[in-house]
């Protein structure tokens, strides 16, 4: 029997892993897909807003050839430090349910069986999307994931969305020959555009060679056709591909499954203790980002790895400890 079992191999769960050897805890951490599988499906040339020394789990130097790290650089630091610890990794196999009580769990997978006292959720919320509920969304022409801006080349595409995301997509989309049309349901860009992409792509709109439309609303999606409506009523859109970049959500079906309670408040928190992550269900902890529901901005690998520390600190000893975040996060996590 293992002490812990943590769903989940990104970042948070890698340095809860960590954390448990440390604590002198068994681990092993089960991930439906790849290591670091969320980052996997990032851009293929994202470069993170943050420095490398805020994405270090376990103390391990985060080298990198730039001040902002990329997605590669990333993705070969998580692989290093999950093999220098020698963790545990159980990759492609999902999780479907965890039977039992506190010390004396059952977690069921599609690949077999697994015992342990304790088990940590660190699951994330880039696997769930946010739909737009529209006719035609399941079009091969539409996707919620942008990867990279090549086969756009020529192309009419629709970016939906007008945060970090949409706003990247639709630069390099134009950059790379793609006639690109951003559409917002609200009336500006967000303000959460970082201050160096949202100058680009306002003097792109203001030169035509993005155009932009506001408050309108995505009606239906046809294979070469948008339905939209506008302030001023419908209208049609010629297009050929659409990047709904609409942000994403925990999977709360499989929170559900785990019997975590989802609070009726507008984030939908899945309930937790804000300092041991311990959820309604005894022995049963969250880690990471999921900790936020919807409110996806409030916990990110920065300042989620630090969730680790204090679960298996309280696994241990019992003991409730006040969140130790470095001084930058506090406002962050408050």
């Amino acid at each position: 029997m293992h002490d812990v079992v943590i769903i989940g191999a990104g970042p948070v769960g890698l340095a809860c892993g960590i954390e448990a050897a440390r604590q002198d805890l068994s681990a092993v951490i089960i991930e439906k897909g790849a290591l670091a599988n969320s980052l996997v499906g990032y851009p293929l040339q994202m470069e993170f807003f943050s420095t490398a020394d805020l994405l270090e789990i376990g103390g391990h130097p985060f080298p990198s050839l730039r001040v902002k790290p990329t997605r590669s650089e990333a993705l070969q630091y998580y692989r290093r430090v999950a093999r220098q610890e020698s963790l545990e990794l159980r990759l492609y196999e999902r999780v479907l349910e965890v039977d039992g009580v506190d010390e004396a769990f059952t977690v069921v997978t599609d690949k077999g069986r697994l015992s342990c006292r304790k088990v940590v959720a660190a699951t994330g919320f880039f696997d769930v999307p946010n739909r737009l509920g529209v006719h035609g969304e399941d079009l091969p022409k539409l996707t919620h994931y942008y990867r990279e801006p090549y086969a756009y080349a020529g192309q009419r595409v629709a970016v939906i969305g007008a945060k970090n995301s949409a706003a990247k997509a639709a630069l390099e989309c134009h950059h790379y020959g793609a006639k690109v049309t951003l559409i917002h349901r609200g009336g500006a860009l967000s303000n959460r555009i970082k201050y160096w992409i949202k100058p680009d792509l306002e003097n792109r709109i203001k030169e035509g060679s993005i155009t932009a439309l506001f408050n309108t609303h995505v009606r239906t999606i046809k294979p070469y056709l948008l339905l939209l409506d506008g302030p001023e009523g419908h209208f049609t859109l010629e297009n050929d591909f659409v990047l709904a970049l609409t942000g994403y959500r925990p999977d709360y079906a499989f929170l559900r499954t785990l019997d975590i309670a989802i609070g009726d408040d507008p984030n939908q928190t899945p309930e937790h203790h804000p300092e041991t992550f311990e959820t309604n269900r005894q022995g049963l902890y969250l880690a990471g980002t999921v900790c936020g529901g919807l409110r996806t901005s409030r916990w990110f690998i920065e300042n989620g790895r630090f969730h680790a520390a204090q679960i298996m600190k309280h696994i241990a000893t019992g003991n409730v400890e006040p969140l130790q975040l470095e001084r930058r996060y506090w406002k962050t996590a408050e």
